[in-house]
């Protein structure tokens, strides 16, 4: 699978499902975005809208017309899963955007947001595009436990708060899967293996854990990963736990180590074994991000040490 490609998801007993590789920093097999054939044709996410028009391309590849597009689900409003939503609503006129009514005040206006993802990615916001507002009257907020209808398939949402306070996970029953967002870490399918994400600012470790927990309870056959694509759950939820455990120990070990939060992240991002999949300069991006968003929780930790 290369940038740009749209692949129908036959993994499990899904039907009606397919996604395309948005090309998402320049890099194959990273980011995905999900495509729902159904009476309210639907995608789940939208990139960072630099290349939203891959995401169009893949909906007149499957056969879904722009005019046809009901609904645009968000897991969540960073940037990477959220910077195409208005894009696609202006280009897909009868989408309704859906997003977590405890962020769909920065869909409406991404200047914060945008602030805070420059804070966070640093180098890689080259890699972005300004996103663009979504109008409020085509803003419908949900919260835990909201359904959005498609027609056969419903999305129905949880709270998955760990990554960050307005993220969810979408689960569809007549697929047997769960759309994770960020909520199962990033799957890496050139090594088959889970990779941790923990991007500062918010991110927590206990809530993690308690949205792998979530995420086993429900008990579905397969994992739609935003990064990257659909496989089985088998025990991948069970090694994703103790990967983000196994992570956060590293960073804080290495901390006391060295001293230097500085030192902290180089070295993490010169020891990655991802550059061989993603490529040097977004393997190390990625890996300085996520020590960042450790150390910041262990920041918390240190400073409130009930919290």
């Amino acid at each position: 699978m290369t940038i740009g490609d749209v692949v129908t998801v036959t993994v499990g007993d899904c039907t009606d499902l397919h996604y395309v590789d948005t090309g998402m920093y320049e890099t194959e097999a990273y980011g995905s975005v999900y495509l729902i054939e159904d009476d309210r044709p639907a995608i789940v996410d939208s990139g960072i809208g630099t290349n939203y028009e891959r995401i169009l391309a893949a909906m007149e590849t499957v056969g879904i017309d722009r005019d046809e597009l009901a609904v645009i689900a968000l897991t969540h409003v960073h940037l990477d899963h959220a910077g195409g939503a208005g894009l696609l609503a202006e280009a897909c006129p009868n989408a309704t955007v859906y997003a977590p009514e405890n962020g769909a005040r920065h869909v409406l206006d991404p200047s914060r947001l945008v602030e805070g993802t420059k804070a966070a990615v640093g180098d890689q916001w080259r890699y972005y595009t300004e996103p663009e507002p979504v109008p409020e009257e085509r803003l419908e907020p949900y919260e835990d436990g909201d359904v959005i209808d498609l027609g056969t398939h419903e999305l129905c949402v949880h709270a998955a708060p760990g990554h960050a306070p307005h993220h969810y996970v979408f689960e569809d029953a007549a697929n047997d899967a769960i759309f994770v967002g960020d909520g199962a870490g990033i799957w890496v399918p050139a090594i088959d293996e889970v990779r941790p994400t923990s991007p500062p600012p918010q991110f927590d470790l206990e809530a993690c854990l308690d949205d792998v927990e979530t995420l086993q309870s429900l008990d579905r056959s397969v994992l739609c990963f935003a990064h990257f694509g659909p496989r089985e759950t088998g025990d991948v939820l069970n090694e994703y736990a103790e990967t983000l455990t196994e992570w956060v120990d590293a960073v804080r070990e290495k901390r006391a180590e060295l001293g230097s939060d500085d030192a902290v992240v180089a070295h993490f991002a010169e020891q990655t074994d991802l550059d061989a999949v993603w490529g040097a300069e977004k393997a190390r991006g990625e890996v300085g991000m996520n020590v960042r968003g450790v150390l910041s929780s262990l920041d918390r930790t240190e400073s409130d040490p009930t919290s």
